[in-house]
């Protein structure tokens, strides 16, 4: 397991070596089942640590056993936190990673980002994340919501800060809808990470 060494000085979250660093932001869309997977195949990029950052809801559709990597969920941030000279969490994962990418992105969550709204732990990181860093989100919903109105105007005000959309899909939804608004495969995602990788120089 990759796991952040906590600097207990200063309370910063480090990694040994120059790895390019993706925080996976993953909140309440069935497209969570999915987590384990595109845990395993980033880190079959070379030069690549993972970290997740977790919904409540989120954590219906997967098992933290079967990810292989640190799980940050809205319970972590309130118990390292117990006095002013403790580190904040959502600001400490922010300044750890290199790349925030969101899969699946809900419609609830979306909808928080959009307006500015900030009360868990991940929505908290997006809040405060570092804008000359990239934000990727890959929307995941059924047919219905992603064709309701306030969908596209609030992924355009997502696009509007900066972030890059992985679009979604058309297949058949787990609900028995067919249509647009399933998350874009895991190769696709991964591929989009890799451009990233590519171009990137890691600098502390």
């Amino acid at each position: 397991m990759q796991t952040p060494v906590s600097d207990a000085a200063h309370g910063h979250l480090v990694s040994r070596g120059s790895k390019f660093r993706v925080l996976v932001g993953v909140t309440g869309s069935v497209a969570a089942l999915k987590l384990p997977l595109l845990v395993s195949r980033l880190l079959e990029l070379p030069e690549v640590e993972v970290q997740v950052v977790t919904t409540t809801h989120a954590m219906h559709f997967y098992r933290p056993e079967d990810i292989s990597v640190r799980v940050y969920s809205d319970k972590d941030e309130w118990e390292m936190w117990t006095q002013r000279s403790d580190p904040v969490l959502h600001v400490e994962l922010r300044r750890w990673a290199h790349l925030f990418l969101i899969a699946p992105l809900d419609a609830n969550t979306l909808a928080k980002i959009a307006n500015g709204i900030c009360d868990n732990l991940l929505t908290c990181v997006v809040r405060a994340w570092n804008l000359d860093r990239p934000l990727l989100f890959c929307p995941a919903m059924n047919t219905a919501m992603w064709q309701h109105p306030i969908t596209a105007t609030q992924i355009a005000v997502l696009k509007g800060f900066g972030y890059i959309e992985v679009p979604c899909i058309i297949k058949k939804l787990v609900c028995g809808d067919e249509g647009k608004g399933a998350m874009a495969e895991v190769s696709t995602i991964v591929d989009f990470v890799k451009e990233y990788l590519q171009r990137s120089t890691v600098k502390e």
